[in-house]
């Protein structure tokens, strides 16, 4: 099962690196950038989570939650967070449960190896928790500034 634009954004309940658990519909009201991230500390999910870090007034500013899941336990979390001063909640989907319902739980290759593993996606979820877009299998330079913009431009 994957997700589509213009439905509804499948519920999920995870637990955060605050300790609680976290369910999208908690955020009704709001708009969410749900996005999925292969690990916590490497090179490219560190650039990816700095960049919504550094964005991350300008995404309040526009009634917007940003959301990490990856399949790492909170305990890293914990650590990614505190080495980059992450203003957002990391959610933990070590059975990576939300990540196939997203469709981003799949086959991938590394240096000849086949694994299963989280392909780097993105998706905005509206005040009423219907997804509106999705970007698969993102390239970290300036995808934020992206996301930002289509909030700013259709939300």
């Amino acid at each position: 099962m994957t997700v589509k634009t213009g439905e509804k954004a499948p519920n999920f309940t995870l637990e955060a690196n605050n300790g609680e658990k976290v369910s999208l519909s908690d955020f009704k009201g709001k708009n969410v950038v749900l996005y999925f991230y292969p690990k916590d500390m490497t090179p490219g999910c560190t650039t990816e989570a700095c960049d919504f870090r550094d964005h991350h007034s300008e995404f309040s500013d526009q009634n917007t939650v940003i959301l990490g899941v990856s399949p790492d336990p909170i305990d890293r979390h914990k650590k990614f967070i505190e080495k980059h001063d992450l203003p957002f909640l990391l959610l933990a989907d070590e059975d990576h449960e939300v990540a196939e319902q997203y469709g981003v739980w799949q086959l991938k290759k590394n240096f000849g190896k086949e694994y299963m593993g989280i392909v780097r996606s993105t998706f905005i979820i509206d005040e009423d928790g219907e997804l509106v877009k999705e970007w698969r299998k993102v390239r970290v330079k300036d995808h934020v500034e992206e996301a930002l913009n289509y909030i700013k431009e259709n939300m």
